[in-house]
């Protein structure tokens, strides 16, 4: 009797202590969106895409107005992500693409070299298990880029950006083994005659095993598994990228609500008899993944001590039959993806985690995807130098008066004619097409007065053209390839 109640009370100590630890070391969830535009979502102003749980994250949450990614694309925008890094410093600055679109040919990016530190090994640095499922693009299982050598204990999806065109491919990725799908092989970027199409023809772009099904799968188990120890789950859907493909079901609930004509593959990715339709399913469809997922932590005890993330790494695309136009899928803001005007780069950024995100609240604390290396270092209690970014933790604690600001926010891109972009307070300048006329003058907007940059003020503020100047030259780094140097030194200091 009396070993029995010291194995009890040993036991009850156990668990308290396992719960205490649990309280100072919370889960962390970062849900990344593909090519989502700022005003995709309800919580954004969206009015024609259903959003309820991402909306009831928000609510329960903090929305953040003044978010940004480092970069308009998403390999770089990745890396940056992982790395802490901005623009000017980043190891990958643009998408560059080694094989084919075949499976024989996969190649991937161009991969993390080795020695790389990412946020997934500053996790593991404080004992978290840590997982990716999802699109990854900084490199294949064979190279220095792999998830599994970048700080990833467990890793499911797509290994190449190509691959993941195709929302039924015939395998993703499990670690280094290549898991097959019930799907049939399929050429995302073959077109249909718009004389002869059939619905046979659109049918050829569906599948059995749709791919951000697997990922929720992987996704929930992992958490299953790692539930009584801290994890770290990155968690990078494709959606709504294109091709536009989603199971039947979830178009079904959106055809007959918009005045829509079949895209036919013309510009590129797979043909789609109800484009407006599947565009907003595949949203509501992701929307959907993520009350999953928020289900799957209350089951398991684990909601008061999980912080979900939810953002995306560019904005809206313009291409595959997308009409950002037709949703404002950007909120009005000027510019798209590849482009470094607002549309590109601001992101929506909801974070949740109840009884320590005030709920219901809204930050128009400026900040950057970079900072995520930050924020989770002061959450974890580890300090690093080798990053861009500020930790924004004291702003998501409620903690506004401790909250440090970013002085500036640099960006540069070299792909679409190389651009420059920079963020002082409420000005931002941004100046394109480096590459082939350097001497071309900054644009400056007052983002206060004109969020949608529609008026330049440059000829009225030559003092901020010479700041923007001075910070190119300080914040630039020439880049490791040729195909991605474009900022010219000899221009740096020019009053231009």
């Amino acid at each position: 009797m009396k070993a029995s109640l010291v194995l009890v009370l040993f036991l009850l100590a156990d668990i308290q202590a396992w719960s205490q630890q649990k309280k100072k070391t919370p889960n962390v969830i970062y849900i990344y969106a593909d090519d989502m535009g700022y005003g995709e979502l309800g919580c954004y102003g969206q009015q024609k895409i259903r959003t309820p749980y991402l909306d009831r994250m928000a609510r329960e949450g903090m929305r953040f107005t003044d978010h940004y990614t480092s970069t308009p694309v998403c390999a770089p925008a990745r890396c940056m992500l992982m790395t802490g890094k901005h623009g000017g410093h980043t190891y990958i600055h643009g998408n560059y693409e080694m094989g084919g679109f075949a499976d024989s040919l996969e190649g991937g990016q161009m991969p993390l070299p080795e020695g790389s530190f990412t946020i997934a090994k500053l996790m593991q640095q404080a004992g978290y298990a840590t997982g990716a499922i999802g699109k990854w693009g900084m490199g294949m299982t064979n190279t220095t880029g792999s998830p599994l050598k970048q700080g990833f204990d467990y890793f499911y999806g797509f290994l190449d950006q190509k691959q993941a065109h195709n929302y039924y491919p015939t395998h993703l990725w499990e670690n280094d083994h290549w898991d097959t799908l019930r799907n049939h092989s399929i050429y995302v970027h073959k077109s249909v005659d718009p004389a002869k199409a059939t619905d046979a023809d659109f049918d050829y772009f569906k599948g059995k095993d749709y791919a951000p099904a697997k990922m929720t799968e992987k996704a929930l188990a992992f958490i299953e598994r790692n539930a009584r120890k801290p994890f770290f789950l990155y968690l990078p859907y494709t959606i709504p990228h294109v091709s536009l493909q989603v199971p039947d079901e979830w178009v079904k609930q959106y055809i007959g609500q918009f005045n829509e004509q079949p895209y036919y593959g013309q510009a590129g990715y797979a043909a789609c008899k109800y484009p407006l339709s599947t565009y907003a399913a595949m949203i509501s469809y992701l929307d959907a993944q993520v009350g999953i997922i928020m289900e799957k932590i209350k089951q398991l005890g684990l909601d008061d001590n999980t912080l979900v993330f939810f953002s995306s790494d560019n904005g809206a695309a313009f291409n595959g039959g997308v009409d950002r136009f037709f949703f404002n899928s950007t909120g009005g803001l000027r510019g798209q993806k590849m482009d470094l005007f607002e549309g590109g780069i601001r992101e929506p950024l909801i974070a949740r985690w109840p009884g320590t995100i005030p709920a219901g609240t809204t930050s128009r604390l400026v900040s950057a995807q970079f900072d995520m290396m930050a924020t989770l270092a002061e959450l974890t209690g580890q300090k690093v130098t080798h990053t861009d970014g500020i930790s924004f933790l004291p702003e998501l604690k409620g903690n506004a008066k401790t909250q440090k600001k970013h002085e500036y926010l640099y960006f540069e891109y070299p792909e679409n004619g190389g651009q420059l972009a920079i963020r002082i307070g409420n000005w931002k300048g941004v100046k394109l097409d480096v590459r082939h006329h350097p001497e071309k003058h900054w644009l400056l907007f007052n983002l206060e007065s004109d969020r949608n940059e529609t008026t330049d003020l440059a000829p009225q503020h030559p003092e901020l053209i010479s700041q923007f100047q001075a910070i190119v030259k300080k914040e630039h780094q020439q880049a490791h390839i040729r195909e991605w140097e474009f900022v010219d030194p000899k221009f740096n200091m020019k009053d231009q």
